[in-house]
């Protein structure tokens, strides 16, 4: 509208590599959970080329206490970014349901790095929402 002032925004670019820093996780409520499936030591790393997106993420803990399964998630496509959303058609991944569906996430920048949130989902009959923190390392 006229003589109404214009929100600036500076779009993030996502090109290059990304590690994992930190993961947040929240349940139904937004009360914070302290247990989620990426453990108290999260890694990953995300790389974003020009078209394409590969990543793989999982529980960093070189020793898991007994009976407790590593999580790991691993997957790739073609991707598009309109500056808050991204989403990742997926051609290939360690889990087979992913395969030939979109991962969505919403985008935020803060500081030297970007957090990314998935839908909130279903684990052990809670639901629970991810927030997870990269920076970019090249």
């Amino acid at each position: 509208m006229r003589g109404q002032p214009r929100e600036r925004t500076t779009m993030i670019s996502l090109l290059g590599t990304w590690q994992l820093l930190r993961v947040r996780a929240t349940d139904a409520a937004g009360q914070p959970l302290e247990q989620h499936q990426y453990g108290p030591e999260p890694t990953g790393i995300v790389q974003f080329g020009p078209e394409r997106m590969q990543a793989a993420t999982g529980d960093g803990r070189a020793v898991l206490p007994p009976g407790v399964k590593r999580f790991w998630s691993a997957y790739t496509g073609n991707y598009r970014f309109d500056g808050r959303t991204l989403v990742t058609r997926v051609d290939d991944s360690n889990l087979a349901d992913r395969i030939g569906g979109d991962q969505v996430r919403e985008v935020r920048a803060d500081g030297a790095g970007v957090w990314l949130k998935p839908p909130p989902r279903l684990v052990d009959g809670a639901m629970q929402q991810l927030e997870l923190y990269w920076e970019r390392i090249g």
